[in-house]
């Protein structure tokens, strides 16, 4: 797939990702510092790259419409946008720069910040419940997929790994991120799946290549805590050995680090290669693991 053909299709999905959600929480009620406070990091930006995802494996799963699962794919970024407003608080990593913002709570307080995060999370199975134009079945299988991957099995149990076991060897390390950012990636590829109601193969692929991709994307996400441009990554530069975290950076070195998101972008390709037949899915891995560069 070329450049340009990739950049088109990505901007697509990008864009309807984001008029979606500048729809929500758009009211004035009484409680509207609540909802200034979760659009303030639901529209902060990013690459939408799991809703990106959703809507991709969607499409391939044979979806009419792919806009169709424009709700199931918001509704895991509503997910996402509750964990990092929470990761970024004192209590866990304690972080004031999101994206190159202010987080959330350093703008809106700590006790509205939670609430956001709290707030969001249900809102999320609102717009699967609620998704026009997919039956209950599908829906169904769409709120059982989040709340695996972002429950006390998925997101929060490598949250609790992270900030209570203080991970230290390569195994823990990767565990963590199988956890934290591996299930929540897969969560989105299997919600496109699930929505045009695909199984089987593609549903297996969605796994495996969703599980390498977030290795992959951990991993540079490591080398650019060290090596990065503070500006471009979002947020400070080593933050990370400022809190003592052990990191692939720690445990691979930086050419260590290079040869595994190599290894594990190619794993994620290969897992799809039999669906991927125009290569959208190998561009978006190759654009991750050369981000930043």
């Amino acid at each position: 797939m070329s450049e340009q053909v990739f950049q088109t299709r990505y901007e697509t999905y990008r864009t309807a990702v984001e008029s979606y959600l500048e729809t929500l929480f758009a009211g004035s009620p009484d409680w509207r510092d609540l909802y200034e406070s979760m659009r303030y990091s639901l529209l902060a930006g990013g690459k939408r790259i799991r809703p990106v995802l959703a809507l991709e494996f969607a499409r391939l799963a044979g979806l009419a419409d792919w806009k169709t699962a424009l709700p199931m794919a918001c509704a895991l970024e509503l997910v996402h946008t509750y964990s990092l407003i929470h990761d970024d608080l004192p209590c866990m990593d304690n972080d004031d720069l999101r994206r190159g913002k202010p987080t959330n709570h350093k703008v809106y307080g700590e006790t509205l910040a939670v609430l956001a995060g709290d707030a969001l999370q249900p809102e999320a199975y609102r717009l699967i419940l609620t998704a026009p134009g997919l039956d209950e079945s599908r829906r169904a299988a769409c709120g059982r997929i989040l709340a695996e991957v972002s429950g006390a099995d998925g997101m929060v149990a490598g949250q609790v790994l992270d900030t209570l076991h203080a991970p230290k060897t390569e195994a823990e390390v990767t565990e963590v991120h199988r956890l934290k950012t591996g299930a929540m990636i897969a969560g989105a590829c299997r919600l496109g799946v699930a929505a045009a109601g695909g199984s089987g193969g593609l549903m297996a692929a969605a796994e495996t290549y969703a599980q390498e991709l977030g290795l992959a994307f951990q991993i540079r996400d490591d080398m650019l805590d060290v090596c990065g441009d503070a500006a471009e990554f979002g947020k400070p530069i080593g933050s990370d050995k400022e809190e003592g975290k052990v990191t692939f950076m720690d445990l691979l070195g930086l050419e260590g680090c290079g040869r595994a998101v190599r290894a594990h972008t190619e794993a994620a390709k290969a897992a799809v290669a039999d669906w991927d037949t125009d290569g959208f899915l190998a561009a978006l891995a190759d654009s991750l693991a050369e981000r930043n560069k």
